[in-house]
């Protein structure tokens, strides 16, 4: 896989650059070098965290795009074990962006659902940029129905720009087949985990989103519509997703504060891109921590806790001495 860098990232870019070129000349006979070599790696170490200390929620988005970064089925390769994928929706097709299956996670039998995007070309076609037709939200739903009558957890994974908004996926119903997985996801009775691990957009995300813990990636993004979207709709100019990104507050410190999200997980330095195993031992850690309390809450209180928690996101509170 070649590494791609943003633009943000161009000052680090050239260091390394230099770095690569200084460890190819190193035979380790030659003190300067290693004192050169000690001396760069410093200087990067140091740069990479000024800037990734003080990214722009544009810069954000950025890297939860970015072409290099994990995607459902890399985290299913380093996660877990015995996957086992299930196709189709038993009523019209199967739907690739969208993959199921069972596996183990640290011992525990989970249903995985997440949206799955593609590196090159033809992967990208097949997976439909991971963008989900109807039917691909009718297999989630099929299988976690099947998770529920076996009393299996179920984990999804969220990384779509958006679903599909083709003539035939509205024809098929596509917003039906969204609102469907909403009210089923809010009454399932097993236990729930979402993870947002790059880009959540609109309601093809939230289609995969009810559940009783929501853990969204350092550098991902959630949110009811792209930045490029918002500035074609306020400002009929999508140059301007800078600015709409900013104030949609999208970032996973944003949506923790809002209290969408439940927990973030950090990522490696640089971003889940520059270290897939670093960025899934950090994904595990926080799925095994909020999943396994879930698995002995009984049902009722489950489904209670479930709905408590999202009836009140959003909720106006009342200033002292006026109106909310």
């Amino acid at each position: 896989m070649i590494l791609q860098y943003l633009d943000f990232e161009r000052p680090i870019v050239d260091l390394e650059n230099r770095l690569d070129q200084l460890k190819r000349l190193d035979d380790g006979t030659d003190k300067g070098v290693r004192e050169e070599i000690g001396k760069l790696e410093k200087k990067i170490g140091k740069i990479r965290k000024e800037v990734f200390s003080n990214l722009t929620r544009w810069q954000v988005t950025q890297l939860a795009r970015h072409p290099n970064r994990p995607y459902m089925l890399d985290y299913v390769n380093l996660l877990f074990k015995n996957f086992l994928e299930l196709h189709g929706d038993r009523a019209f097709r199967d739907d690739p962006p969208v993959v199921c299956g069972f596996a183990e996670l640290d011992g525990q039998k989970v249903l995985l659902i997440g949206q799955q995007k593609g590196r090159n070309t033809n992967e990208k076609i097949y997976r439909n940029f991971g963008m989900a037709n109807p039917e691909g939200y009718r297999k989630a739903l099929r299988m976690m129905k099947m998770a529920e009558k076996f009393n299996l957890p179920v984990v999804t994974f969220i990384d779509t720009p958006g679903a599909f908004p083709g003539i035939g996926a509205e024809e098929r119903g596509q917003s039906e087949a969204i609102a469907r997985n909403l009210l089923e996801m809010a009454h399932l009775k097993t236990p729930i985990v979402v993870a947002v691990i790059g880009e959540g957009g609109s309601g093809g995300a939230l289609a995969l989103g009810v559940g009783d813990e929501i853990l969204m990636m350092e550098y991902a993004i959630y949110s009811v519509i792209s930045p490029e979207g918002c500035a074609s709709i306020l400002w009929r100019d999508t140059a301007k997703a800078e600015v709409a990104a900013e104030m949609m507050k999208i970032t996973a410190q944003d949506l923790k504060r809002f209290g969408v999200v439940d927990r973030i997980v950090p990522e490696p330095l640089g971003g889940a891109h520059r270290d897939h195993k670093a960025a899934a031992d950090a994904l595990k850690a926080a799925l095994v921590e909020a999943l396994y309390p879930l698995l002995h809450m009984p049902t009722a209180h489950l489904l209670e806790r479930r709905y408590r928690k999202f009836r009140e996101m959003g909720a106006l509170k009342k200033k002292a001495g006026g109106a909310g």
